[in-house]
């Protein structure tokens, strides 16, 4: 079956234009570069402040056309480039000075189309209506479109925008960018948050570092891990969930304090907060204890929030959060009482488990005492901080890496930080004592016995390097993700990825107005 079989009226319609431009010797697909020497953004910018400099006399842009306003023998078009939209004026006599108008008779008025991408020559000047545009003296196709941009479309008295719709956004990330230029601010004030904590770590005397994505042992998190084969070992290997236990190993070999941005996947669920591939910040400062890594983190957070909205307050949909240290602190066992009235704190398995059914929770055979108390607090508590809070001093039970605490029996030096009702970090004082290390992971395995496919596997390398005795250490993930979700005021994970995880489409060759649909 041949390939345009499937194709829509305004899909066949545009391939024949591009049959008639290779007729006519044009390659609407020039190798050679383009000479553009200014963006849109920067012309307006800078020419009404110095309409006399010499440079405004011959500029070069390119950019995608977004719109024509056809005037006969002149039109108005609007292109779009990496920095915003600029309008040009074409007149034919301009364009074709000769005798020979076929470049603006056929080629623009017939064969050109919203979409396509052109290159312009000409001056800027000011319109009448006081618009900063380019008088265009020369033009170039330099990329014919063969599929038309998504557009408002009406159907039995219904007006939609495909662009709103997000199946298409997400699956096709490139036309979301083109026709709602406005998502491109998400993903720019994303790159400019992770260079400020970059930044932030650097100065205050970090080293980034690389870690293994592929493991023979899926450690440093309770997570399912996906699952590969390497066929030059014959073995199997996993996507990290973590690059946590790696970046220890450093803190063994001598360096005093590591971080990564690293890629992490995790063989669960999605909604709006999960994504099975995201991103994490991980960091260890050897010396430093879970005290220090609150004072630091709220400082960090807070510098990032001041580089993005010049200030602390941050808005998120109704609300608006304060990214202002110090941040509030209260225990995981303080927080359930809080909102449950209930203190669980010298309860066993099986008074807890009587607490859920209470409560209305369901838990399954598989949990110990830490999933329950997770549970807990997830149904009960995780949603009512919006405010940034730290959660601290977590059970033993549910920390198999953390240190004991110091002062409290039965828990450990842990917290997670909450912001919005979600989790966004996870620190603790690291464990480093490798017999207690080893008892932790053992415990893990018997809860893999139970069924929980979660718990952490035993990662014997890692027991060997802590036997050479890794200093009191203290580290953090921070969910970059979730991070950029609050910083952007975006609802939805899958707004701040440009092309997240989705079911593959039923039918590769759906016809544009299927995909464009409403309820698609």
């Amino acid at each position: 079956m041949e390939a345009n079989t499937h194709l829509s009226e305004p899909e066949r319609l545009r391939r024949q234009k591009l049959t008639d431009l290779l007729a006519m010797g044009i390659n609407p697909y020039p190798a050679e570069q383009y000479p553009v020497n200014f963006l849109s953004a920067q012309i307006k910018a800078e020419f009404p402040e110095n309409k006399e400099d010499e440079k405004w006399k011959e500029v070069c842009v390119a950019g995608r056309i977004m719109s024509v306003r056809d005037m006969g023998k002149a039109a108005f078009v609007v292109i779009q480039d990496d920095s915003g939209r600029s309008q040009l004026y074409v007149r034919r006599d301009d364009i074709c000075p000769g005798e020979d108008k076929s470049l603006y008779d056929v080629v623009f008025k017939k064969l050109l189309d919203i979409g396509d991408i052109i290159g312009v020559k000409g001056y800027v000047f000011t319109t009448k209506t006081g618009e900063t545009s380019i008088h265009s003296t020369e033009l170039q196709i330099l990329s014919k479109a063969l599929r038309p941009l998504p557009i408002v479309k009406e159907k039995e008295g219904e007006t939609f925008d495909a662009v709103t719709d997000p199946e298409f956004r997400y699956r096709q990330r490139y036309a979301d960018l083109i026709v709602n230029p406005q998502v491109k601010d998400t993903f720019m004030k994303r790159t400019l948050m992770i260079k400020t904590i970059r930044d932030f770590l650097n100065n205050h005397g970090a080293l980034e570092v690389d870690t293994p994505v592929l493991q023979n042992i899926p450690g440093g998190a309770a997570a399912k891990p996906f699952i590969t084969h390497h066929n030059a070992l014959d073995v199997p290997f996993y996507l990290r969930i973590a690059n946590e236990l790696y970046l220890k190993r450093l803190i063994v070999g001598g360096f005093d304090w590591v971080y990564e941005f690293s890629r992490n996947f995790r063989n669960e669920g999605m909604d709006r907060t999960h994504n099975p591939e995201f991103t994490i910040l991980e960091f260890y400062v050897a010396y430093k204890d879970y005290y220090w890594m609150m004072d630091f983190t709220e400082k960090m957070l807070e510098t990032t929030a001041i580089a993005l909205h010049g200030t602390t307050e941050v808005p998120c949909g109704d609300k608006t959060l304060n990214f202002k240290a110090p941040f509030k602190r209260i225990s995981i066992f303080d927080a359930i009482k809080e909102n449950t009235g209930i203190d669980v704190s010298e309860m066993n398995e099986d008074e807890l488990r009587e607490v859920c059914k209470k409560l209305h929770i369901q838990v399954e055979a598989s949990m110990g005492k830490g999933k329950l108390i997770d549970e807990l607090f997830s149904e009960k508590c995780e949603g009512t901080f919006i405010q940034p809070t730290f959660i601290i001093d977590y059970p033993v039970e549910m920390s198999p890496l953390t240190k004991k605490h110091r002062s409290k029996e039965g828990l450990v030096e842990r917290f997670e930080l909450m912001v919005n009702g979600k989790e966004i970090a996870n620190a603790y004082s690291e464990l480093n004592d490798p017999i207690d290390q080893r008892e932790r992971f053992e415990e893990q395995v018997k809860l893999m016995e139970r069924g929980d496919d979660e718990a952490m596997f035993i990662d014997h390398d890692f027991l060997r390097a802590l036997e050479y005795g890794m200093p009191p250490t203290a580290g953090i993930g921070i969910g970059i993700d979730r991070l950029c979700m609050l910083m952007t005021n975006e609802v939805s994970i899958q707004d701040v990825l440009f092309f997240p995880q989705m079911r593959p489409e039923k039918n590769g060759s759906e016809k544009e107005e299927e995909v464009a649909g409403p309820n698609s």
